[in-house]
């Protein structure tokens, strides 16, 4: 058996770490993202990363949400750029421990202009309540 090292290394030179994952996250504003396994585009939002980990809250408290999808599915994706990696969705068993650091990171990162209110909404009780964490699987290639 042959091996073509020439094309291996072109098409897989482009593969992304699960670190240099996160920090394309943390550097975006927004961040795709796919709730369930079903087929429909990317919906962007805001993701920050905390202790190496990564979480959103959700805004709306719809009950057609990302968040109550992956409820009921923890499968997804996550987009940052043109990469694209399958997720598990949980929400984090040291929530209450988490709250002040994930209140700060979405205060570092997103409390300017018009985001600043909802920034500053996102620390509130019901979106607290409304965090989920996002285990990185592997990358779709």
């Amino acid at each position: 058996m042959l091996i073509d090292l020439y094309n291996f290394k072109i098409r897989n030179r482009n593969v992304m770490t699960k670190q240099e994952f996160k920090e394309s996250i943390d550097s975006e504003i927004l961040t795709g993202i796919k709730a369930g396994t079903d087929d429909h585009r990317f919906l962007d939002i805001w993701m920050v990363i905390v202790d190496d980990r990564i979480f959103a809250r959700s805004w709306g408290i719809a009950e057609r949400s990302w968040y109550n999808t992956f409820l009921n599915n923890e499968n997804g994706k996550i987009k940052s750029g043109d990469k694209v990696f399958n997720i598990k969705a949980k929400i984090p068993e040291d929530l209450y421990e988490l709250e002040e650091p994930i209140n700060n990171a979405y205060m570092k990162t997103y409390d300017f202009g018009t985001n600043a209110f909802f920034a500053k909404g996102l620390a509130g009780k019901k979106h607290v309540e409304k965090t989920m964490e996002f285990i990185l699987e592997d990358e779709v290639v």
